[in-house]
């Protein structure tokens, strides 16, 4: 198993690219509402652009990007949006698996799976086992996810396969292989289109010092464009870890 550095306790590698990208895609049902178009047809256009944003990734150099598909409180919505949601989402997997194998892309999912009809749970068994083994772009999406039920997941599996941990021996390195996404490295950069300011209960523990872009571009419209504007404002951050100007200043001489 690879392990990556935390951001708490070492200093990341930090590049021009972002190595990852975890993306809030909000503003579906608003775009379409302003266009006096029905909340799904927003849902719609939002999976052409997540087709474009994966494909810019990959072409940039992006090694992992995540993407926040569906959250454990999106459960809440009115049922006959969830339900679309739900066709939605599996017809996409099944059609999109195809194209993202033939581009060596890897793809997994996170969050629970046990609310989800068994044809959805198979398809995302069998398009995880089919580009397990591609090196390209690593392409999470995060269904049913929470972050606190992902930091609550993985104690209560390191408890139980570390029985004899005591309180006081836990440590970041005990409990990080346990998480969701244990096979990546914490986001560099993290977006959230669609104006609102807030990280709603997603990667909490992945997103200790990640640098944060807000934008108010609807998801449907936020294009290759809208997302070099994003890794832009990146470049441009100063990335510290709790250490001073002057010791980066000192570091890179």
């Amino acid at each position: 198993m690879v392990f990556f550095k935390s951001s708490t306790k070492d200093i990341p590698a930090v590049a021009a690219v972002p190595a990852h990208i975890a993306i809030i895609m909000d503003g579906n049902g608003r775009w379409a509402k302003k266009r006096f178009l029905p909340r799904v047809a927003g849902h719609k256009q939002g999976v052409e652009s997540l087709r474009e944003a994966v494909k810019a990734c990959d072409e940039l150099g992006v090694k992992y990007l995540t993407l926040f598909a569906f959250s454990s409180e999106n459960w809440r919505r009115p049922p006959e949006e969830v339900s679309f949601l739900m066709g939605l989402f599996l017809s996409a997997l099944e059609r999109e698996v195809v194209k993202l194998d033939k581009n060596g892309i890897r793809l997994k999912l996170i969050g629970r799976r046990d609310h989800f009809a068994p044809e959805i749970v198979r398809s995302i068994e069998a398009a995880e086992a089919r580009t397990a083994a591609n090196t390209g772009l690593t392409l999470t999406i995060a269904a049913d996810y929470g972050g606190r039920w992902d930091i609550l997941n993985a104690m209560q599996a390191m408890l139980k396969e570390r029985p004899s941990l005591r309180e006081g021996e836990i440590g970041e390195e005990d409990l990080a292989p346990y998480l969701a996404m244990s096979y990546a490295p914490e986001p560099d950069l993290f977006i959230r289109t669609g104006g609102e300011a807030r990280v709603s209960n997603f990667l909490l523990w992945q997103l200790a010092y990640t640098e944060f872009y807000f934008t108010e571009a609807f998801w449907p419209d936020f294009d290759r464009a809208a997302l070099e504007a994003a890794i832009a404002s990146y470049r441009h951050r100063e990335r510290r870890f709790g250490r001073t100007s002057e010791q980066l200043k000192d570091a890179a001489c």
